[in-house]
């Protein structure tokens, strides 16, 4: 027997999650409404934690979009700190782990993606951080202490933002990365030796070409021995390893999965009662003519919102083109569209005031476009990448930078 129901249903405490609610509120002011998070806490934010949080910049309640109020006065029922064990598509049901069932009208999927495990022995040991959540901010920010040792496992955007972060907190930092440069399957060579460059100038060591292979615990003390041979000693251990598309609950109900869960230009899945946002969602990006999940902020919130509202009729087709940031030190960059370093690159760079953009082009088109230490120009590479015709790198020079 259905327990509850609701006109509305949304599983997941981010910000796709949250930005559902506005999106709903925008078309339904009255219809009822439940989100379901697994953490105990209300949706927020996730790039605070490897960002902001560590220099000072934002408090602990910046994370949050909305606090309690603001869901109260949307009509919102909270189930914080609940698993859904089960989704019944046909029967339109939510069953959480304690049996508890909850009927639905509409339902919106925003269940992110859980991190990458280290395959190698020890990788499960207590302690190790798989940098994910708030709990993993929490507790690595109390072991962060002065003079403590790191081991920072992955060289991607994550690893290299908790990296920066662990410096900046006088952490001594090493860092274990299979490829030959930070972040190198974005940046291009020249600007990844700089970037290497930088962090260890900052005193990071980079042991790049390496991997973990073992990772040993005593008496609280962690070893982690490289594919190299190396033994590393440290009191902390992180991995950022990047994430995979939480689908378990959309693939167990027949609903259709690739890489994410597959939506269509209005983030319908392949039931019409079901929609999927997010780091999750696997969707037509307009601009590039190709389909692509997108790990990133503007697009958890952009989308997030479309998706309430098209549960709430809108009607509306997902065309935007989501950007991301990142900063790393002194060097921070926003970037829009497919930025790949084996693509086709022009760097239109100032060496006067050490900023840049940086082009990706295949077949002649601009693909993707990184603003370095360049703020505010997002719109202008929006609409590089959609003009979508050919151009000699040389026409880019001064396109934006």
């Amino acid at each position: 027997m259905v327990e509850q129901h609701y006109e509305y249903a949304i599983i997941g405490g981010g910000l796709a999650a949250a930005h559902a609610v506005e999106g709903i509120r925008a078309h339904d002011t009255d219809g009822s409404i439940v989100l379901v998070a697994r953490e105990p806490y209300l949706p927020y934010e996730r790039p605070l934690l490897s960002k902001k949080l560590w220099t000072g910049q934002k408090q602990l309640p910046d994370i949050y979009p909305h606090d309690r109020s603001y869901y109260e006065s949307m009509g919102v029922q909270l189930l914080l700190g609940q698993n859904v064990a089960s989704l019944d598509v046909q029967r339109k049901m939510l069953t959480l782990a304690d049996g508890e069932e909850i009927g639905f009208g509409k339902l919106l999927l925003a269940t992110g993606g859980q991190p990458r495990r280290l395959p190698v022995p020890g990788g499960e040991l207590e302690g190790v951080s798989y940098f994910r959540y708030l709990s993993d901010y929490l507790r690595l920010r109390e072991e962060a202490q002065e003079g403590s040792r790191a081991v920072v496992i992955g060289g991607g955007f994550i690893g290299s933002e908790l990296a920066a972060a662990l410096t900046l907190n006088k952490v001594e930092v090493t860092m274990l990365f299979p490829e030959q440069h930070l972040c190198a399957r974005v940046f291009p060579a020249g600007l990844a030796r700089a970037i290497d460059a930088l962090y260890e100038a900052r005193g990071i060591r980079l042991l790049a070409g390496d991997t973990a292979a073992a990772i040993g615990q005593q008496q609280g003390r962690y070893t982690v021995r490289t594919g190299s041979g190396q033994n590393l000693a440290a009191d902390i251990v992180v991995a950022g390893i990047g994430i995979v598309p939480d689908v378990g609950l959309a693939q167990a109900s027949g609903l259709a999965v690739s890489d994410g869960i597959d939506v269509d230009g209005q983030l319908c899945t392949s039931s019409p009662s079901v929609w999927a946002a997010g780091d999750v969602a696997r969707f037509p990006y307009v601009a590039l003519g190709e389909r692509r999940r997108v790990e990133h902020w503007d697009n958890a919130v952009t989308m997030g919102h479309c998706a309430g509202e098209n549960m709430a009729g809108a009607g509306r087709v997902y065309d935007h083109m989501p950007y991301f940031y990142s900063d790393l030190f002194e060097f921070g960059y926003e970037a829009v569209g497919d930025i790949d370093s084996q693509l086709d690159i022009f760097a239109d760079w100032k060496q006067e005031n050490d900023t840049g953009a940086i082009y990706y082009l295949k077949d002649g088109k601009v693909r993707g476009v990184m603003m370095c230490n360049l703020w505010d120009k997002v719109p202008l590479a929006r609409e590089l990448i959609r003009h979508g015709k050919t151009v000699a790198p040389a026409d880019l020079r001064g396109a934006i930078a």
